[in-house]
């Protein structure tokens, strides 16, 4: 009988020992909500649902999908040892498909680490974990297969991390972790083949999550402008010297690009003097600066380079704006 060699054997034993390892901090997320009446006079009907969810502190705050706890304030969260609390949402974002539940009376718990996800690599091995189809803690096996994977569903300017590790229904809401045990991303949704998924990346959680917990949501940054890129004709007519830059298509009258002076036909070249590469490098910038901080936006106007002091504002979501 052929044995494995020792290389595969002992990699072998270092997933099934890391899984097991992480398993603690895994939730199990489930939903009651009343589904639309279709006769009047009917009952309304309960819908149930479920994700996956994990402990990012020891004192009961955990992160999930937000699609996971779409319409409801709370949640009933089932630990490893299968113990039951009803978790509080206590902050999400659909922009970004984040959300945070915090269990109340517990200490102690297990957690998971969030990593730099700006170092993850293409290639690098992954283990995707959750609950999918409502059952018992899964694992499953894959690699980084892109970064900066761009979604329509995403906040403009941040991007998903690709896998080939299997994501189902039910496993919305786990982490993607690296061979360290640490997590690189929140398991959000899959091709509907189930070949690709998809995770938010650990950093966009690091960074949202104090603005979750204090406000309870995330206020996006907001210029109030249409972009593109510079195209090749755009250069000799705008007097550019070549195609850097993000151009201004049209501004949004009395938003905070109008009242900063910029105009249709600018080139923003930089943004607090970084330079920018295209449009989802100021989607991006714009999107995760603090509202109410003044910037200073670095344009070409006519051939000629600009400066001007713009305030961001609040983003606000179509129905607000009516």
């Amino acid at each position: 009988m052929l044995a494995a060699p020792p290389e595969l054997a002992r990699f072998n034993d270092l997933l099934a020992d890391l899984a097991e390892r992480l398993k603690p901090a895994i939730v199990h997320v489930r939903v009651r909500r009343e589904a639309p009446t279709s006769e009047e006079g009917q009952e309304p009907q309960e819908r149930r649902a479920s994700g996956s969810g994990f402990i990012i502190d020891s004192e009961g705050v955990i992160v999930t999908n937000a699609h996971v706890v779409e319409d409801v304030n709370t949640a009933q969260v089932r630990l490893f040892d299968g113990r039951r609390f009803t978790g509080k949402v206590i902050g999400r974002d659909s922009r970004v498909d984040l959300a945070l539940l915090r269990l109340d009376g517990v200490k102690g718990l297990p957690t998971l680490a969030l990593a730099d996800s700006n170092r993850v690599r293409v290639g690098e091995f992954v283990l995707a974990l959750g609950h999918p189809f409502g059952l018992e803690h899964t694992v499953s096996f894959g690699i980084v297969s892109r970064k900066g994977a761009p979604l329509t569903v995403a906040a403009p300017g941040f991007d998903f991390i690709q896998t080939d590790a299997a994501i189902n229904p039910g496993n919305s809401g786990g982490p993607l972790v690296n061979m360290a045990g640490q997590v690189i991303g929140v398991n959000s949704m899959a091709a509907r083949n189930g070949s690709i998924g998809f995770a938010i990346p650990s950093n966009v959680v690091k960074m949202l999550t104090p603005q979750l917990i204090a406000k309870g949501q995330v206020e996006w940054g907001w210029l109030g402008v249409s972009i593109t890129e510079v195209g090749d004709d755009d250069v000799p007519r705008l007097k550019l010297r070549d195609s850097r830059g993000v151009l201004i298509r049209s501004v949004m009258p009395g938003e905070p690009a109008d009242q900063g002076g910029v105009r249709p036909n600018d080139v923003i070249v930089a943004l607090d003097g970084s330079p920018l590469d295209g449009p989802r490098d100021l989607q991006r910038v714009v999107a995760s600066t603090p509202v109410g901080k003044k910037i200073r936006v670095t344009v070409l106007r006519d051939g000629r380079e600009q400066q001007l002091d713009v305030t961001i504002g609040r983003y606000k979501a179509t129905e607000e704006r009516k």
